[in-house]
C-alpha cells in the first residue's frame, strides 16, 4: 500500500504549503493519537514532542499538541533537543511514540513531523499507514475528562547529556584535546558543549546562537568551511559540526581538513577492530570506495545499502553488525544508540583518538578516498532508467573503461525529476571525463 504523506524519514516540506501546515499538523497529531491510543491497551498513550530550532517549530508543537490531547493522549514536551535525543528519551519515558518537528538538514523556511516507535526506532509500516488512514476520518475531540494532558519536561536536557557520556567508557577524558564545536545554530547548541566539557574537553564554540531563521546557514555539517577556519584559527586538535536535528556529523582535522562520514566511520572500524570487533560495516551506494577497500585491508566485511538510514539500519540488522552509516555523516552505532546520533558519533571517534595516542589526521590516513564525479541530470524521464538499452549500453562501456579499478551508480532521486549520475575511479580526470559523458547519454536517451 502506497503512502501519501509518509516519506522515508517522516513528513517533510515547505512551510505553509501542504501537508507542512498548521491545519494539517493538528490533524495529524490526532489522527497519531488515535491509532496509539488504540494500541496502549488500558493504559492512557503517552507521547513525547521535541524539536530543532526553526521558528516553525512552535507553531507546530502547538499543533501536534493539541491534536494529540484532543485524542486522549499525555503529552510531554521536551523543546528544543536533538533528534536522537527525542528517540533516547522516548525509551526512557516509556512512551508510545516520540514525535520530531525538524527539517535536519534543510533551511529554515523548511520542516518537517518524524516519529519514533516505543523502542526509539523508525515507527513500522503498519503503523504510518493506520495513521494515514485514520488522517481521512473525522475530526473528533474527547470529553473534557478523557482528554490527554501536557507535562513540560525541564530535565530533558541533563538526561541526554548523562547519556551521551555513557556511551563512551567510564574516565575516559579528553583533557588533552582542544576542541571546536559547530552546532548550526541547531538543537545541539545547549547540549554538545555541555557533553564535551564535561569530559575535560577545551571547546570552542560557534554556531550556538540560534534566533529561529539562522538554522544551518552557512554553519553546521553540511557547511564547514567556518569550522575549518576556527580550526586553524585557534590551533585546535579537531573540529566537530553538528546539523539542525543533530543526526549528522562531520569532523575536521588539525590540518584544517575535512572528515566526512566515511572516514568517520573508517576511523571508528578501524579502533574496533583493534579492541577485537567489528567484524563488518554497512553502507550505502554512495559510500567511497576507498572505504570499502580500506576496511577490507582490516579484514572488515562492508556492505552496501540503499541510500537513508532506515535501509542501512535495516541491512544491520540483517548482518548482526553493530557499526553503519552514509557519507553525509548520519552514524549509526547501534550497541550504544537506536538511531544515528552525531554527538554519539563523535564521542566514539574521540574513543578512538584516546585509546591510540594519534591525532585524527593520523587515524584516517589509512583511507584513501577514490575521486568522485556526481552529476544531476534534470529534465529526465526517471522511470525509463532501469529498461534503456542505449543507457545500459554505455554504462557497459564505461565500467569496462574502469575495470575492477571504480565503479557506476546511476540513481534515480526520490523527490525530483533528476537521474544522479556517479562515476568513482583512481585517476580524478578520467572519473570526471566518463562522468560527463555518461550524464550527456542519460539527458539525451531519457529526456521528456
Amino acid at each position: 500500500m502506497s503512502r501519501k504523506y509518509f516519506g522515508t524519514d517522516g513528513i517533510r516540506g515547505l512551510v505553509g504549503r501542504a501537508p507542512i501546515t498548521a491545519d494539517f499538523v493538528l490533524r495529524l497529531g490526532w489522527a497519531a493519537g488515535k491509532v496509539l491510543a488504540g494500541n496502549a491497551g488500558e493504559s492512557r498513550a503517552k507521547v513525547i514532542i521535541g524539536k530543532d530550532t526553526r521558528i516553525s517549530g512552535y507553531m507546530f508543537e502547538s499543533a501536534l499538541e493539541a491534536g494529540l490531547v484532543a485524542a486522549g493522549v499525555d503529552v510531554l514536551l521536551l523543546g528544543p533537543m536533538p533528534t536522537p535525543a527525542i528517540a533516547y528519551l522516548t525509551r526512557t519515558f516509556n512512551a508510545q511514540a516520540g514525535i520530531v518537528i525538524s527539517a535536519s538538514h534543510n533551511p529554515y523556511y523548511d520542516n518537517g513531523i518524524k516519529f519514533f516507535s516505543a523502542a526509539g526506532s523508525k515507527l513500522s509500516d503498519d503503523i504510518e499507514l493506520a495513521i494515514e488512514a485514520m488522517l481521512d476520518e473525522p475530526m473528533t475531540t474527547n470529553q473534557s475528562g478523557d482528554l490527554g494532558k501536557v507535562t513540560r519536561v525541564d530535565d530533558a536536557a541533563g538526561r541526554y547529556i548523562e547519556y551521551c557520556k555513557s556511551t563512551v567508557p567510564m574516565g575516559m577524558s579528553l583533557a588533552d584535546y582542544k576542541i571546536v564545536l559547530d552546532c548550526a545554530h541547531g538543537a545541539t547548541y545547549h547540549v554538545a558543549p555541555a557533553v564535551f566539557k564535561e569530559l575535560g574537553a577545551e571547546v570552542v564554540v560557534i554556531g550556538a546562537q540560534p534566533n529561529g531563521l539562522n538554522i544551518n546557514d552557512a554553519v553546521g555539517s553540511t557547511s564547514p568551511e567556518q569550522l575549518q577556519q576556527a580550526v586553524l584559527e585557534h590551533e585546535a586538535d579537531l573540529g566537530i559540526a553538528f546539523d539542525g536535528d543533530g543526526d549528522r556529523v562531520c569532523c575536521v582535522d588539525q590540518t584544517g581538513e575535512v572528515v566526512d562520514g566515511d572516514e568517520i566511520l573508517y576511523v571508528i572500524a578501524s579502533a574496533r577492530r583493534a579492541r577485537g570487533g567489528c567484524p563488518g560495516v554497512v553502507g550505502t551506494l554512495m559510500s567511497n570506495l576507498g572505504f570499502e577497500l580500506a576496511l577490507r585491508a582490516q579484514n572488515i566485511d562492508f556492505e552496501r545499502a540503499n541510500v537513508g538510514d532506515r535501509y542501512v539500519m535495516a541491512e544491520m540488522r540483517k548482518t548482526g553488525w553493530l557499526l553503519g552509516g552514509e557519507s553525509s555523516g548520519h552514524i549509526i552505532c547501534s550497541d550504544v544508540s537506536t538511531t544515528g546520533d552525531g554527538i554519539v558519533a563523535a564521542l566514539q571517534v574521540m574513543h578512538a583518538l584516546t585509546d591510540s595516542a594519534r591525532s585524527l589526521f593520523e587515524l584516517k590516513s589509512g583511507m584513501s578516498k577514490f575521486p568522485q564525479r556526481m552529476i544531476n541530470v534534470k529534465g529526465v524521464n526517471k522511470a525509463g532508467l532501469a529498461s534503456n538499452k542505449e543507457v545500459s549500453a554505455a554504462v557497459a562501456e564505461v565500467e569496462t573503461e574502469l575495470a575492477d579499478k571504480g565503479r557506476v551508480l546511476l540513481r534515480p532521486s526520490g523527490t525530483e525529476p533528476v537521474i544522479r549520475v556517479m562515476v568513482e575511479g583512481e585517476d580524478a580526470e578520467q572519473v570526471g571525463r566518463l562522468a560527463e559523458l555518461l550524464a550527456v547519454v542519460v539527458q539525451k536517451a531519457l529526456a521528456e
